[in-house]
């Protein structure tokens, strides 16, 4: 049974609302149903969960709702704009002005310093901040001028974070952020995630299989078989450094 918490009388208007969505592949001959139905909504300044096993549909709803993927049945609108009515170019322009991506690997450029990294995206930016201050943001001003392979992978993850957050986004979507660190590392790129959508105000969704992380969120949302199953909403947000797993 799909369940879904009523929205508060004052909750502000959804800046990202999908409705109906479904999404299918042909594998083979195989039909494989990745989202059934979903009805959903992101709003301003929140911070986001999604939690579900492998294959419960998680990226492929943030693929859909980043513009990187489209559904097969529904719309997913961003503000005013019907997002599946658009075009190839227009979902391009509209990735590029409004959505960072945060993965689990960090996808630097080795030959490039860390601020080199995180420069280049001001080039296609509509109004990028400050790569050194994006840098400062994740607490690496001092490491600007280091290389990937003179970085630790937390660090690595934190430059890539600076990338994705330098463009000012609308929306942040992280899938499984800290799915190659260790504990210790993790809880310290939560940190940086915190401080950038308390700081920044922007929308904050990360795809986890680690329940634990939920308690930082403001919502949490459960995905099963492509549907959404629970959606809660904490009273308080723990700080990242309570957190245990």
């Amino acid at each position: 049974m799909v369940m879904k918490m009523e929205t508060s009388k004052d909750q502000p208007p959804a800046v990202f609302h999908l409705h109906g969505v479904s999404k299918t592949y042909l594998v083979g001959e195989v039909t494989v149903q990745a989202l059934k139905n979903v009805n959903l909504d992101f709003f301003q300044g929140e911070f986001v969960v999604l939690l579900g096993p492998s294959g419960s549909g998680k990226s492929t709803l943030v693929n859909i709702l980043g513009g990187l993927d489209v559904p097969t049945a529904g719309e997913v609108f961003y503000l005013d704009h019907n997002l599946t009515a658009l075009d190839d170019q227009a979902l391009t322009l509209f990735r590029r002005e409004h959505v960072g991506f945060v993965f689990q690997f960090y996808n630097l450029i080795p030959s490039l310093t860390a601020l080199e990294n995180v420069a280049l995206v001001t080039d296609i930016a509509e109004k990028p901040m400050d790569p050194v201050k994006a840098l400062d943001l994740v607490d690496l001003g001092n490491r600007l001028n280091h290389f990937p392979a003179q970085l630790s992978g937390g660090e690595q993850q934190r430059v890539a974070i600076a990338r994705a957050v330098v463009k000012q986004p609308d929306v942040l979507l992280c899938d499984e952020p800290t799915g190659a660190l260790d504990y210790a590392t993790g809880k310290l790129v939560l940190e940086v995630l915190e401080k950038v959508n308390r700081e920044l105000g922007t929308i904050t969704v990360v795809i986890t299989h680690n329940a634990a992380i939920a308690a930082m969120a403001d919502r949490v949302i459960r995905i099963s078989s492509g549907e959404i199953v629970e959606i809660r909403e904490n009273e308080r947000r723990a700080a990242p450094g309570e957190l245990s797993w």
